[in-house]
C-alpha cells in the first residue's frame, strides 16, 4: 500500500517524556531545519513553488510560509510556559493563515524569519534546566503540553513539512 502522502514521516509520534540525549538530538534537528528546509526550495521557479505537494495540499509556496508561521506560534507559547503558570494560548487557524496576503510572498521572507527565530528558540530550549521541560501551556483543543513534549512535535513537523518538498521535487524530477 503507498504511503499517505499528508504524512510521509508518519503521523506525528506522541511524545511523554524525552532523555536528555533526545532533547540534545530534538534540539539538534530543529537547529539544523531552516537550513535543511531553505535546501528544499532552493531553485525552484515561481511556478514550482506555486505547485501544491499533494492533491488537495498546498502549495511550496504556503509550506515556505506556513512553517515559519507555526513554528513562531510555537516560540511564543515556549516563552509563555517559562514565564507564566500554565497559560492558556491561543489557537490559530493554520488553514487561513496560508490564504493571508502575505502568504504569496518571495519565500526567501519566510527562510530569513525562519533561520532568525530558530536561533532564538534554539537558545531559549538550551538554557532550560530539567525542570523546566516539564513546565506546561493549555491548549483549548489539545489540553496540557509539557515543553518537552513540543519539542518531540514541533522537530518532527519541520522535517514532515520538508519531506513534502523533497518528495514532490523527487516526482516530478525536479
Amino acid at each position: 500500500m503507498p504511503a499517505d502522502p499528508r504524512y510521509p514521516l508518519g503521523p506525528s509520534p506522541e511524545v511523554i517524556t524525552l532523555t536528555p540525549t533526545e532533547r540534545l538530538e530534538r534540539l539538534a534537528v530543529l537547529r539544523a531545519l531552516p537550513h535543511e528546509f531553505a535546501a528544499a526550495l532552493s531553485g525552484l521557479s515561481r511556478a514550482q513553488l506555486d505547485t501544491p505537494y499533494r492533491e488537495g495540499g498546498w502549495t511550496l509556496r504556503q509550506l515556505a510560509h506556513h512553517v515559519p508561521d507555526s513554528h513562531l506560534n510555537a516560540y511564543v507559547r515556549t516563552r509563555l510556559a517559562l514565564t507564566e503558570p500554565e497559560p492558556t494560548i491561543k489557537p490559530y487557524e493554520e488553514q487561513l493563515w496560508a490564504e493571508l496576503p502575505d502568504s504569496r510572498l518571495d519565500v526567501d521572507v519566510s527562510l530569513e524569519l525562519l533561520r532568525a527565530l530558530h536561533t532564538r528558540w534554539v537558545a531559549c530550549l538550551e538554557g532550560l534546566a530539567g525542570a523546566d521541560w516539564v513546565k506546561k501551556f493549555h491548549h483549548p483543543m489539545n489540553g496540557p503540553t509539557t515543553l518537552e513534549q513540543m519539542l518531540g512535535y514541533y522537530a518532527w513537523h519541520g522535517r514532515h513539512h520538508t519531506a513534502h518538498i523533497l518528495n514532490l521535487r523527487r516526482r516530478m524530477g525536479w
